[in-house]
């Protein structure tokens, strides 16, 4: 689900700025020149003009000197000065590849010096590629069959250091592949047929012809049936840079995958300025935090002055720890947090970072823990040998109540080691091997032991109870109100009564909802599902709108053993069983085929079955019966749409920072691979709101949509960026989106100015080869033209033209911020690498940014 943020080989170096600079970079003179004018009172001699103008004082002789042309010869020299340094600068780069080239292609080849077809196609890593074939054979200047070193160093400085034109030629022959001078319909077709392949795209045949047929119609302008150098140049100068960056890729995609170079980062990262300015709510919220247990601390360090060390750090870890065990639950009151969000305090805390800070907090409690543990007993041993008038030893201290230390029946220290275990045992059962490596359910009752945990709390520690009585009374009413006896006295029983099994995993779930069941665009709900685990409790977005009567909607995507347990079982449940759940076909079983249980079809069965008398044509016939009901059982359980009736329990629903999305005037949704679902219910619920504002002129009776009142939605524009890596990812919301455009609706803001849409889509796959890529460049021309033709994408359907590669985040933001549609906030959904480009991207252009824990 996570797309891939690296930058791909071949997309990551930078060009010449022109071919001309790249060869012959501009002298720079090592000199200043200072312009003279001398203007003579008779005349005015060619011979004065000197190469070294000297500067001679005559009465008949007036001179000048021209400040401004010196200031413009300056800067002109700093400028080619500038551009001398990055041309040369880009040809050691380009150099020091060749030079790594040449010694890695010389490894491959080995001894004989010589590289066969085998031997590049592994140097590239790849298996089977029609691009590299190619390359291969107009490599293979000699026509060979292998390569040798000369030969290939030869093509990649002709394409790294080559003209234009000859660059061009390079590729209009990897096209033209029976080397005919011209490219006919069945070469342009491999061509894209191969495109595609890289692309990891999935075209039938038919639209394989149609984009063959579009590419080879536009580019053969004299309709001679064969596409020329000339024609084919000219088609792709309507491109403007494609040619350039076209080679450079192509170039580019001959380099092998450098070893990936994992960035270390560590604790120190958390203190540069950058850091801190991209993180300063958590990095305010974190300073508090850290000044409130420094505060505690120094409290008890005054207070326990005049004890022995051991004790001192003993009560500096109980004191931090009474604080500690209580704000650990403070950051689970998800009710709460969900309610503080309708205040002005959400635009200062860091509600959704709350489950990073738990595991903070817990893991400062296993720390004071460890810190407490050890100084009691180093004070024990220090009592048995330097006090000997106590008359205790260690083991009457720590394992006894002979020390009288504790508020209850003197117990702080034999009720210190069960809080101990507990704690061990639930950091342990809470690592993510644990919780994500198919064991929810010990993580799950393990994390149960902290009820036991607050009592035994409570009973060692004097003062524990005054920290915990404000949130532990929170959280036991938040309890009781989550719990599935309120929850079915509120909403009464809930089923899943639709699955559609969509690809790459995804299932997704329509489940009927409760007329008291309020929420808002991009709130979570938890789920469980007894016949899939019984206590499992999962949270998941709700991917409908809020203004959707009846039902709900959840897409899970199987990534995790309860995620793919759910798939499983929806993918072999017969939907004939709606009244009984319970009922499923938890393996299929192997069934023979219905021609084997036709009994006449089948050489020797008949002789045999009826010599025997054992079976009669009756019986035949319920063997065939019955094979056609496993026929039909098959088909139903194959089908990829399913009425279901199966029981499930929800508690939510609970907010996330996409609540501020109607509070703000231009809103940018960005959802990478399954983190669309927050933002399909927000364009559904931006979609219902407008169309309320529709407004009918009594007179022509002309139906147009006006803007909402600021009260109800202050919302003007809204950018949605969908990326995914692959095509069929596409189809889990595609017909929601097709649904989108089909009523895309246009609002005139105000009287002087044309309507305007409300939402503009833009759609990227990351795996698809862009224009600047030798791989993709036909594929995406020809998708081009498809969609000039058709305002049709061939990729998605969607009228919206799918864009091949990353995102450039900055093109995209600098467009965004000329709009002028008001204060801009990014909100995003997807992979943590990704959201933190985009945050850096949103600190250069002042746009605000929020994320949702994915």
């Amino acid at each position: 689900m996570e797309p891939n943020t690296e930058p791909k080989v071949g997309q990551d170096n930078v060009g010449y700025s022109s071919d001309d600079e790249a060869r012959n970079p501009d002298p720079v003179p090592d000199d200043i020149t200072v312009n003279i004018e001398v203007e003579e009172k008779d005349k005015t001699s060619d011979e004065d003009i000197r190469p070294e103008p000297q500067l001679q004082y005559d009465d008949s002789s007036e001179i000048k000197i021209s400040i401004e042309d010196e200031k413009k010869n300056g800067n002109n020299n700093t400028e080619k000065q500038a551009e001398r340094k990055k041309s040369i600068a880009v040809q050691d780069e380009e150099q020091k590849w060749l030079s790594w080239m040449e010694i890695q292609f010389k490894k491959i080849a080995g001894d004989d010096g010589e590289i066969n077809l085998e031997e590049f196609k592994d140097a590239l890593g790849v298996k089977r590629s029609f691009f590299a074939e190619r390359f291969f054979n107009l490599f293979d200047t000699d026509k060979s069959g292998s390569i040798e070193c000369g030969e290939l160093m030869d093509g990649l400085r002709m394409l790294t250091k080559g003209k234009p034109a000859q660059k061009l030629k390079f590729l209009f022959n990897v096209y033209d592949v029976d080397g005919s001078g011209s490219i006919d319909r069945d070469e342009l077709k491999t061509v894209l047929r191969s495109c595609m392949e890289e692309s990891s795209l999935s075209l039938g045949e038919d639209d394989l012809d149609d984009l063959t047929d579009v590419l080879f119609d536009a580019a053969d302008e004299d309709n001679s049936g064969s596409i020329t150098f000339e024609e084919l140049k000219a088609e792709l100068e309507k491109h403007p840079g494609v040619i350039e960056n076209l080679t450079i890729s192509a170039a580019q995609w001959l380099k092998p995958p450098a070893a990936s170079k994992k960035k270390q980062k560590g604790w120190t990262e958390k203190f540069t300025l950058k850091y801190m300015r991209n993180n300063l709510r958590k990095v305010i919220f974190l300073l508090f935090y850290v000044l409130i247990n420094l505060g505690l601390t120094a409290y008890t360090v005054y207070k326990y002055r005049e004890s022995n060390g051991f004790v001192i750090v003993a009560r500096i870890g109980g004191m931090n720890l009474n604080f500690n065990c209580m704000f650990v639950l403070v950051l689970m009151l998800r009710k709460c947090l969900t309610y503080l969000r309708a205040t002005p305090l959400a635009g200062f805390l860091p509600l959704d970072q709350n489950i990073q800070f738990h595991k903070m907090v817990g893991g400062m409690i296993a720390f004071f823990a460890i810190i407490h543990t050890l100084a009691h007993i180093g004070n024990a041993i220090y009592i048995e040998f330097l006090t000997p008038e106590k008359n205790l030893t260690t083991i009457d201290i720590l394992f006894t109540t002979k020390a009288g230390i504790g508020w209850v029946e003197a117990s702080a220290y034999i009720t210190g080691w069960p809080i101990l275990v507990i704690l061990i045992i639930m950091v342990i059962c809470s690592l993510p091997f644990v919780r994500r490596g198919g064991h929810f359910q010990i993580f799950y009752w393990t994390h149960m032991l902290y009820i036991p945990f607050w009592i035994l709390l409570i009973i060692h520690g004097p003062i524990f109870w005054m920290f915990f009585v404000a949130p532990g009374a929170l959280f036991i009413l938040e309890k009781i109100f989550r719990s599935k006896l309120i929850k079915r006295a509120r909403y009464g029983n809930t089923h899943i009564t639709e699955v559609h099994l969509l690809p790459s995993g995804v299932c997704h779930l329509v489940i009927s909802r409760p007329d008291n069941f309020k929420y808002q665009p991009g709130d979570y709900i938890f789920i469980q599902i007894p016949v899939i685990a019984a206590n499992e409790w999962h949270p998941f977005t709700i991917s409908s709108a809020p203004e959707m009567k009846g039902h709900i909607w959840l897409h899970v995507r199987s990534a995790g053993h309860w995620t793919n347990k759910l798939y499983e079982y929806f993918s072999e449940l017969d939907p004939i069983n709606l009244g009984k759940p319970e009922v499923v076909l938890q393996k299929r079983r192997s069934t023979k085929s219905p021609a084997l249980l036709n009994f006449k079809g089948i050489r020797g069965v008949d002789t045999d079955l009826e010599a025997s008398g054992k079976h009669s044509g009756r019986k035949g016939s319920q063997y065939l019966a019955k094979g056609q009901k496993e026929l039909e059982h098959e088909k139903r359980v194959a089908q990829k749409v399913k009425k279901v009736h199966v029981k499930c329990h929800i508690d939510g629903p609970y907010g996330t920072a996409t609540r501020e999305i109607f509070e703000t005037e231009h809103a940018v949704l960005v959802g990478a691979g399954i983190g669309v679902t927050p933002m399909a219910s927000i364009l559904q619920s931006v979609m219902y709101r407008y169309k309320e504002s529709k407004r009918t002129c009594p007179c022509c009776k002309h139906s147009f949509y006006g803007p909402i009142s600021d009260h109800a939605m202050k919302l003007k524009k809204v950018d949605f960026i969908w990326i995914n890596r692959d095509q069929k990812s596409f189809e889990w919301f595609v017909g929601l989106l097709n649904h989108i455009e089909k009523e895309q609706i246009d609002v005139a803001y105000e009287e002087d100015k044309e309507p305007e849409k409300v939402i503009e889509m833009h759609m990227y796959m990351t795996a698809a080869q862009g224009k600047t890529d030798m791989k993709g460049i036909g594929l995406q021309i020809a998708l081009d033209l498809i969609h000039k033709k058709d305002n049709r994408d061939m990729i998605t359907g969607l009228q919206t033209r799918t864009q091949a590669g990353r995102p450039n985040w900055n093109q995209i933001f600098a467009k965004l911020s000329e709009q002028k549609k008001g204060k801009v906030k990014v909100f995003f959904c997807g992979a943590p690498q990704l959201g933190k480009i985009i945050k850096n991207t949103c600190m250069k252009y002042k746009f605000n940014f929020s994320k949702e824990n994915f």
